[in-house]
């Protein structure tokens, strides 16, 4: 008999259809992203097991299309972890060949700059022993290394949901589907999720993981503590004339083009002829028509900048998020089956700006943890206690004590007196004086520091010149991001009429400045003078974090995309 078609939903086809069952794998351990603390914490497992000849099964997933595709930093880094990972890494050929040899710190006025003395710096600015080099590079050598020591290493696959036992703790995660349309319907190449189990998993998913911001969430852990503050660092890789390049030197900048907003570049002089120069504004700014992309493009056309740059090529940009709240921000390690390491939990040194050494060894201390447990016949599912004792032993933690008030001073303070008083307290730290300045100063959530748009004049930002300076949509494509066009949305909208009715009537649509990747832009409807709309891009996504944390009204909610999408940074 043929159905009477008018008593048919006619949505009834387009609703998504069961997903398939999926397969499950079980592992020891399962490590939720491959950058340097999830690697650091994989190739410590198997160190371990190789010590007391006690196998351990340890899988890492990582939802760039490679390991270090999504890998983005200045970088300098402080060989302190590595050197406890790999004492022998340069026999190894780890690819950290630039050492620091000149380190300069610079005030900027539009025009002029002040150079710091070094004699008035703190030691903890210092970058005697430091290398400077692509942690996108150092983080491949890293997955090297760990698949030589037969760690489980799945590229392309995004961990896209946490799976629960029936006690409520963490049993591992899923992956997400393939194949989805964007209207939720698998297509013809669908491949369902693999479930992941394992009796501890390590969420290193980086500064704002959604997976992460989860299991905080659930359990609690920033119960107590600050809450986390962050900035948005904007990065070039450039080729530059040979005769303008020093390697080994290391300038970081503050002032102009930032007036009363935290923030200031760097130049980092790496090898063969390439410079990185990027800019880091704190998200906690006020003014909505701040464009931190902008600040970026302005900042290059310096006195002191831009002849660097002249007759050099940009090869790469890339835009992240960075974790600014120091130690008083970090939320609780452990939680029933799993942790948090890395920059999930937010172990970034402000002051220094370094934080991969300190995810390298939280990431350690996880696994030697982790390791003991499993080694004593556990189940899994406990809390580790051991590593957050461990990390509250161990100079991680030594470290973020003495650059605590740092960050917060300058919001609280402003700007020239919030510097000498972090001046002073670092110091004074080091001198073994803390206990004069054993106070601990808070924070604010970033999004509520941003003020309605009638209190504040437009920024007028000169227009690129497509030589020195570039716009965003030519910076995402040297960023090499793609994902598949066919696919949901990953950046989700809890009300789709707040961006208009609240963002837009009272932010003048913040979202289309502080992305620096035009994923965000209000267009109209009907004509100049219909209703806008909030156009998402989502194909333009670079994974900065920055909609996520920013958002006045906390409405954007970002979702990790179908795996293997988003920026591909070569040597970044």
């Amino acid at each position: 008999m043929t159905p009477d078609t008018d008593t048919l939903d006619p949505e009834a086809e387009a609703q998504p259809q069961p997903a398939e069952e999926r397969d499950s794998m079980d592992f020891d351990v399962v490590i939720v992203g491959g950058g340097p603390a999830g690697l650091s914490a994989a190739i410590r497992l198997k160190q371990l097991a190789a010590e007391f000849d006690h196998d351990v099964t340890v899988c890492v997933v990582e939802k760039g299309s490679e390991i270090g595709a999504h890998i983005l930093s200045g970088a300098v880094i402080d060989p302190i972890a590595i050197n406890e990972l790999f004492p022998d890494w340069q026999d190894r050929g780890a690819p950290i060949a630039t050492p620091v040899t000149e380190n300069h710190h610079w005030i900027l006025s539009q025009t002029g700059k002040w150079s710091i003395p070094h004699i008035v710096m703190p030691p903890m600015m210092g970058n005697t022993g430091c290398y400077t080099l692509s942690l996108g590079n150092l983080t491949r050598w890293l997955g090297d290394q760990a698949e030589q020591m037969e760690v489980e290493i799945f590229p392309g696959f995004a961990a896209a949901e946490v799976l629960f036992d029936a006690d409520g703790g963490v049993k591992g995660i899923a992956t997400g589907d393939m194949g989805i349309g964007a209207d939720g319907v698998p297509g013809p190449n669908h491949q369902p999720g693999v479930e992941l189990h394992a009796k501890y998993t390590f969420f290193a998913e980086g500064v704002r993981g959604s997976l992460s911001k989860e299991i905080i969430t659930r359990f609690g852990l920033d119960d107590g503590v600050e809450p986390q503050t962050y900035g948005i660092g904007i990065k070039e890789l450039w080729d530059v004339d040979p005769e303008k390049h020093r390697p080994g030197t290391v300038i970081h900048t503050q002032g102009w083009p930032l007036s009363d907003t935290v923030g200031g570049g760097f130049i980092y002089h790496q090898e063969n002829n390439q410079v990185a120069i990027g800019f880091i504004v704190a998200l906690d700014y006020t003014n909505p028509f701040l464009s931190p992309f902008d600040e970026m493009q302005r900042f290059k056309t310096h006195p002191a900048v831009r002849p660097l740059l002249e007759g050099g090529r940009r090869v790469a940009y890339g835009a992240r998020a960075i974790n600014e709240g120091g130690l008083q921000a970090i939320p609780k390690l452990v939680f029933p089956g799993g942790a948090l390491i890395g920059c999930s939990a937010g172990f970034v040194n402000v002051p220094r700006i370094k934080g991969s050494h300190n995810a390298m060894k939280t990431g350690m201390l996880a696994a030697e943890a982790a390791f003991q447990a499993i080694k004593d016949g556990t189940e899994g599912g406990d809390e580790l206690s051991a590593y957050p004792e461990s990390f509250k032993a161990s100079w991680v933690h030594k470290e973020l004590y003495r650059a605590r008030n740092v960050r917060p001073a300058l919001s609280k303070f402003g700007i020239a007196l919030g510097t000498f008083y972090a001046g002073l307290d670092m110091w004074l730290n080091t001198l073994g004086l803390g206990f004069l300045v054993s106070w601990t100063f808070g924070h604010h959530p970033d999004h509520e520091a941003l003020q309605k748009a009638a209190d504040h004049q437009p920024i007028d930002y000169p227009k690129p010149d497509g030589e020195i300076t570039f716009d965003k949509l030519s910076s995402v494509f040297v960023s090499n991001t793609n994902h598949a066009e066919d696919q949901p949305d990953h950046l989700t909208l809890k009300d789709p009429d707040v961006p208009v009715d609240v963002n837009l009537a009272l932010y003048d649509g913040p979202e289309a400045r502080y992305c620096p990747a035009g994923v965000y832009e209000f267009v109209s409807e009907g004509g100049d003078d219909g209703p806008s709309r909030l156009q998402i891009n989502a194909q333009n996504c670079v994974h900065c974090k920055t909609c996520d944390i920013k958002d006045p009204t906390q409405n954007i909610n970002w979702v990790v995309p179908e795996g293997g999408g988003g920026p591909n940074y070569p040597n970044m």
